[in-house]
């Protein structure tokens, strides 16, 4: 059956990856309609979420803070499809590298260390990697979740690595950063605001409630002792992206415990909070609820 979903639907992705932009947009505002006015995907979840993030603003400023969340995920959906056939440069007329975060990657570059990038899924992560791979001399691998669908699978694959990037499975991850220690200058990067097993997870507030973090970016960069640079995306206006960077560990293995982890998850909060409506509110972020209150009690997200 999954084939049969994907043979179908393929045509229809391609047909989608080589509309113009203008065009491109027209039909997302149609795929809001159906995808939120008729089948109503995820309207619950999305309007919760945002309900205990804010709980400061009222039923009508949730309710157009979700609209307009909406019409970014069908925006968000469409743009990824367009990685399949966009000309490399058009794709960096889309999304850029700012000169700040273009110096801090310059650095590491002229001194040929690895480095570890930690984001969340906030802007277009992936037309971030495309520009990256684009532009730097760096090797840029990105930690994923291979889908159980293998023909998506496949073609999410192709999207993700046509512009140079390269994947790496989620639980090969040490393997393969052990293997590429002495090899050419690499960047890792790490999708921060994923939901991990509420036991194997390390608790803190984030956007106003308890949030279970995954302890990966952190523990890696400890152990390998690879600075930690923080990415943002940010949407300058509807298709056009600008990628900014932070260094928040130049030494790790000299940080305290948990120091790393909070530091990035306080950076996602405030990215959110002055854009809130491009990170992915459809997900099911909260579906754990803390064990008990004592545990972490003392650290919290700022």
């Amino acid at each position: 059956m999954g084939a049969i979903i994907y043979f179908i639907s393929l045509p229809l992705i391609y047909l989608i990856s080589v509309l113009p932009f203008p065009i491109l947009y027209l039909f997302s505002d149609f795929v809001w309609i159906i995808l939120f006015g008729v089948f109503r995907y995820r309207r619950d979840v999305i309007r919760m979420n945002l309900r205990n993030s804010f709980p400061e603003k009222s039923s009508e400023e949730i309710e157009q803070l979700a609209r307009r969340f909406e019409h970014y995920l069908c925006d968000l959906f469409l743009e990824t499809f367009k990685t399949l056939t966009v000309r490399p440069t058009v794709m960096l007329k889309h999304c850029k590298i700012s000169d700040h975060a273009a110096q801090l990657f310059d650095h590491y570059e002229s001194q040929r260390r690895h480095t570890i990038i930690v984001m969340g899924h906030f802007g277009n992560w992936e037309w971030a990697g495309n520009t990256f791979s684009l532009t730097r001399k760096t090797q840029l691998y990105v930690i994923y979740h291979p889908l159980k669908n293998k023909w998506f699978d496949g073609l999410v694959y192709r999207m993700r690595t046509r512009f140079g990037t390269k994947l790496i499975p989620m639980r090969e991850t040490l393997k393969y950063m052990l293997e590429n220690k002495n090899g050419k200058t690499s960047a890792t990067a790490f999708i921060s605001d994923q939901t991990p097993h509420p036991d194997k997870a390390y608790w803190l507030r984030f956007m106003n409630q308890d949030t279970p973090v995954f302890m990966g970016t952190e523990k890696f960069a400890r152990k390998l002792d690879y600075p930690v640079i923080y990415v943002s995306v940010n949407r300058i206006k509807r298709g056009h992206y600008v990628l900014d960077a932070e260094l928040l560990s130049e030494n790790p293995k000299e940080t305290a415990d948990y120091e790393i982890t909070q530091k990035h998850t306080a950076k996602l909060e405030s990215d959110i909070l002055k854009i809130p409506e491009i990170w992915l509110w459809s997900h099911r972020r909260w579906k754990h609820k803390r064990a008990g209150s004592d545990i972490n009690s003392e650290s919290k997200a700022s």
